[in-house]
C-alpha cells in the first residue's frame, strides 16, 4: 500500500490509567490486506487497543487514524468481532436480525420498500459469504458456538470494512471451529484486501496466516514477524523475568509468563482465560 497512512495508524500513542501504563510510544500501521496478531497476557491492554481504534476511548497521548481520519465511534471503515460468548436462551434474535444491526448502524426507520429489499439482500449476501445463509431465520440461542461466530463474522463484514478488528474470537470454540473461524477471516482479507487486527491468547491457530505480531507486555511492546518477536530473549526482556519459547512440531509454546490469571496452557502457550481489558478501567 502506497498511501500516506495505513488503514489504521497509531502515531506516538500512549495509554495509561492512573499509575498503570499499558503502553507508551506506540507507532504502528496496519496495511491493507495485512494480518497482525496482538498478543500478551491478561490485562496487558489488548482489548483497550481495539477500543481506542474504535473511538470508544482516547489515548493518553498521540493520535489514532482510521482510513486517514481521526478514530471515531461508528466508523464504517471498521468491522468488529467481539469476544466470543455463548448466547443463552431466551434470545429471540435470528441470524438475519443480528447482521441487520450491522447494516442499520445509527439509522432508524424502515425506509422504502426498495430500501428494505436492498437491506435484506445485503444481509443475506453477508450470511452467504460466511456459509451461514441457511441459518438466516434460526434463533441465535439454538445455534452452536461455531454457528454463532459465523454470524458475528457476517455482521462485522456486512459494511464491507477496510479493516476487521477481532477481539478474542476463538474463545470457547473447539479446535475445529477455531480453524474454521480463522479461515473465514483470512479468506476475506485475501479476497477483499481487508486488513485484520486479531487479538488472541491462542497463537497456534493463527500462525499460518499471521504477517506480523504486536506483543504488549508490562507497559512495553514489540512489533515484528513471528520468529522475530516470539523468542525467549525478546519476551524475557519485555517481562524482565525468564520466559522460554519452545517450538515443537510447528507449534509455539511459551513457558514462564508472569501475571497469569489462570493456569498455564501448554498447547496454546498463552493464558486462555477471559481478558480483563474488556471490563472496567480499574481492572486494567
Amino acid at each position: 500500500m502506497t498511501a500516506a497512512h495505513g488503514v489504521i495508524s497509531l502515531e506516538g500513542t500512549s495509554m495509561a490509567f492512573g499509575a498503570r501504563t499499558l503502553w507508551t510510544g506506540l507507532d504502528f500501521e496496519l496495511q491493507a490486506g495485512e494480518f497482525v496478531a496482538v498478543l500478551g497476557v491478561n490485562g496487558s491492554g489488548k482489548t483497550t487497543l481495539l477500543q481506542t481504534i474504535l473511538g470508544l476511548t482516547s489515548p493518553t497521548s498521540g493520535r489514532v487514524l482510521v482510513a486517514g481520519s481521526p478514530a471515531r465511534r461508528g466508523s464504517r471503515a471498521l468491522g468488529y468481532i467481539p469476544q466470543q460468548r455463548r448466547i443463552a436462551p431466551p434470545a429471540p434474535l435470528r441470524a438475519r436480525d443480528l447482521v441487520g444491526v450491522g447494516v442499520d448502524g445509527q439509522r432508524f426507520g424502515l425506509g422504502s420498500l426498495r430500501a428494505r429489499r436492498a437491506r435484506r439482500a445485503t444481509v443475506e449476501a453477508a450470511l452467504d459469504g460466511v456459509g451461514a445463509l441457511h441459518l438466516a431465520d434460526t434463533p441465535l440461542d439454538v445455534m452452536s458456538g461455531g454457528e454463532q461466530q459465523r454470524v458475528r463474522v457476517a455482521q462485522a463484514l456486512v459494511t464491507d470494512p477496510q479493516a476487521l478488528l477481532c477481539d478474542e474470537p476463538l474463545l470457547s470454540l473447539d479446535l475445529h471451529h477455531q480453524q474454521t473461524t480463522v479461515a473465514l477471516i483470512d479468506g476475506r482479507r485475501r479476497s477483499h484486501g481487508t486488513a485484520v487486527l486479531f487479538v488472541t491468547h491462542e497463537i497456534n491457530p493463527v500462525l499460518p496466516y499471521v504477517d506480523r505480531v504486536l506483543y504488549l507486555a508490562g507497559g512495553r511492546f514489540h512489533i515484528g514477524a513471528v520468529d522475530e518477536v516470539l523468542t525467549s530473549e525478546n519476551l524475557t526482556a519485555l517481562y524482565g523475568t525468564p520466559v522460554e519459547v519452545i517450538r515443537v512440531g510447528g507449534r509455539i509454546i511459551v513457558a514462564g509468563l508472569p501475571e497469569h490469571s489462570g493456569p498455564a496452557h501448554a498447547e496454546e502457550g498463552l493464558d486462555p482465560g477471559a481478558d480483563p481489558d474488556s471490563s472496567t478501567a480499574s481492572d486494567r
